[in-house]
């Protein structure tokens, strides 16, 4: 069972062609696990609607953030916005800045 569904922007899409074959591997796979557990460990809620799928693989933190979209009832999906590399404990406010100006540009888009 999924509790939702999870499409990638171009810049969330971006991130991952360019991380190592690897990397990408597990980051794809967390986000399923994420998908079917609900697990916060591994997607988690940051600042009203941004969320943080999340990744360690090796020495790397990897987050790609995300929101939902709840327009249509039939499916629950989580978009992904765009991905880095946390470098600090927090996620800085310029990356969840720049997840809320993409949520607004799908949402103004939908409209």
């Amino acid at each position: 069972m999924h509790y939702f569904q999870t499409i990638f922007l171009e810049e969330a899409n971006e991130f991952i062609a360019q991380l190592d074959q690897q990397t990408a591997r597990k980051v794809l796979y967390n986000i399923d696990l994420a998908e079917q557990t609900n697990d916060p460990r591994l997607f988690k809620k940051l600042h009203d609607e941004i969320w943080e799928f999340r990744t360690r693989q090796g020495n790397n933190q990897i987050r790609l953030l995300a929101f939902w979209d709840k327009t249509y009832n039939k499916n629950t999906l989580v978009v992904a916005t765009h991905g880095f590399f946390k470098k600090v404990d927090k996620v800085p406010g310029n990356e969840i800045q720049r997840a809320k100006n993409i949520r607004k540009k799908y949402f103004d888009a939908k409209k």
